[in-house]
């Protein structure tokens, strides 16, 4: 069997200021044919899985560029259009093949494409033909849409969140994709739409038992692939929201009343699917007078993974003024003081300004006086089985708190994000992590409490006040019945 495979992936904060450009993808995760490494990229998971084919199916394996940037704004048209065009480029040498899977995030948005996978999906297909199987893996955070659906054999969706789902969602589709190559399946889309617009964490329930019912019923063997698209709230497109896939093996039917079944129990459990974000200056308080340790608040709303800058000062801001001590904070996006702090070498005292870069959704900078307390140069954190570059990063120190200071990007999503700078966050009073949910994997084993924070930001947790403008709002949160308003 003869496989196509590439990747092409960012997640769309449409009100982020941090554009998307080609130089995000560059910076960040960027392999032509050929590069990508050994271990597993969390976008790119089919071309993963497939070269493990390549050894023990004796697949034959065509690798197309891999090419991956930090969730942010909108995406520069020239620098989807070029990566774009350079996988179909590639695609075109490639033919003939036997299948084609993309790995994809799901919610990319750039200047005159408000559907990237679809927009990427349709030009396969025009190269391709109606006969060969293209496959499609994508994050949970995603836009599933119509043209999506219509180019797509088969879209498999990551269950879990945090994502550690990937390898496993990219073997499924690899398998039905090879299923449809031997003519042993025909998959089939169902698709209900959910009517609303929300927020899930499966580490708890009821969302965990409701991923963990899904994976049951796709024990039946006329089931393939069950997938929830969470939607992206902070990405304002017209087919955004909450939907449930069911792809069956020629069964409409039955694909059809799964779909209606889960949508209309997830539909119910509306409201109760996540932790909500708690009042900045009670959870301080709080934490301030805890013996409990260590306590990790989560800055939901400056989250680098859902696009927002990553060095908003607002939390901190409010520690200090609490006089809270015993704090390791991480990671603050900020180049600039990056490198003042590598320029002075540890040991020395650095007076600078840190983070509020943005004014408008980040707060104001914070002048410390500071101990440069370790350096590491091209440092990283691991996420599941993969690393995440932070580029270059230091750790200073000042009134009793640790702060974590990145030249990339990146929300918390290991504990080796502290631990390479010698900060060790078991031993810390409260650990400030900047990431809506995917820190849980690492730190909630250690924390004795965690608490998600509610702090002005590009992420808000008040969806019902976010400005859509492209949005159907006669969903829910806006509408209690939207059943009633169709």
């Amino acid at each position: 069997m003869r496989l196509f495979t590439a990747a092409l992936s960012t997640e769309t904060n449409t009100y982020s200021p941090v554009p998307t450009t080609y130089s995000c993808f560059a910076s960040f995760e960027l392999y032509r044919p050929g590069e990508a490494p050994t271990q597993i990229l969390e976008f790119a998971a089919p071309l993963w899985a497939a070269r493990q084919r390549a050894t023990s199916h004796d697949w034959d394996v065509v690798e197309g560029t891999c090419a991956n940037a930090l969730p942010a704004g909108i995406t520069k048209r020239e620098a989807y259009e070029s990566l774009r065009d350079e996988i179909l480029g590639q695609l075109n040498k490639a033919l003939p093949v036997d299948a084609v899977a993309l790995g994809m995030h799901g919610a990319m948005v750039a200047e005159g494409y408000e559907d990237c996978e679809g927009d990427l999906l349709d030009q396969v297909r025009k190269i391709v033909g109606k006969d060969v199987p293209v496959g499609l893996e994508i994050d949970p955070h995603c836009h599933l849409t119509r043209l999506m659906m219509s180019c797509a054999d088969s879209i498999v969706i990551f269950k879990e969140y945090p994502h550690t789902d990937y390898l496993e969602c990219a073997e499924v589709l690899l398998d039905i994709l090879e299923g449809m190559v031997i003519k042993r399946i025909e998959p089939c889309f169902s698709v209900f739409d959910c009517r609303m617009q929300g927020i899930y964490h499966t580490t708890r329930n009821p969302m965990k038992d409701f991923v963990n019912k899904l994976r049951e019923m796709e024990r039946d063997e006329g089931v393939l692939s069950i997938s929830v698209a969470h939607g992206f709230p902070w990405g304002d497109v017209s087919e955004g929201g909450t939907k449930v896939l069911v792809t069956t093996n020629g069964r409409p039917k039955l694909g059809d009343r799964l779909a209606e079944e889960l949508g209309r129990e997830l539909f119910a459990m509306r409201g109760n699917t996540h932790f909500a974000a708690e009042n900045m200056h009670s959870v301080v308080r709080h934490a301030s007078n805890s013996d409990r340790r260590p306590i990790v608040l989560a800055d939901v709303s400056d989250n680098p993974g859902g696009g927002a800058p990553g060095d908003s000062t607002y939390l901190l801001v409010e520690l200090i003024k609490q006089g809270v001590t015993g704090i390791c904070l991480g990671a603050i996006w900020d180049p600039s003081a990056v490198r003042m702090a590598m320029q002075s070498g540890v040991g020395s005292r650095v007076k600078m300004k840190i983070g509020g870069s943005e004014p408008a959704v980040s707060g104001l900078p914070v002048e410390v006086d500071a101990i440069v307390t370790a350096v590491c140069r091209n440092s990283f954190q691991t996420f599941a089985t993969t690393r995440i570059k932070l580029g270059d990063c230091v750790a200073i120190h000042f009134e009793g708190v640790d702060i974590v200071l990145s030249s990339i990007r990146s929300q918390t999503l290991g504990v080796d994000l502290f631990t390479n700078l010698g900060i060790d966050p078991k031993k810390s009073r409260l650990v400030v992590v900047k990431s809506s949910q995917h820190f849980f994997d690492a730190f909630g084993p250690i924390a004795d409490e965690i608490h998600y924070v509610d702090t002005p930001g590009a992420l808000t947790q008040d969806i019902v006040n976010i400005n859509y403008v492209k949005l159907d709002k006669s969903i829910w949160p806006f509408v209690d019945d939207p059943w009633s308003e169709r």
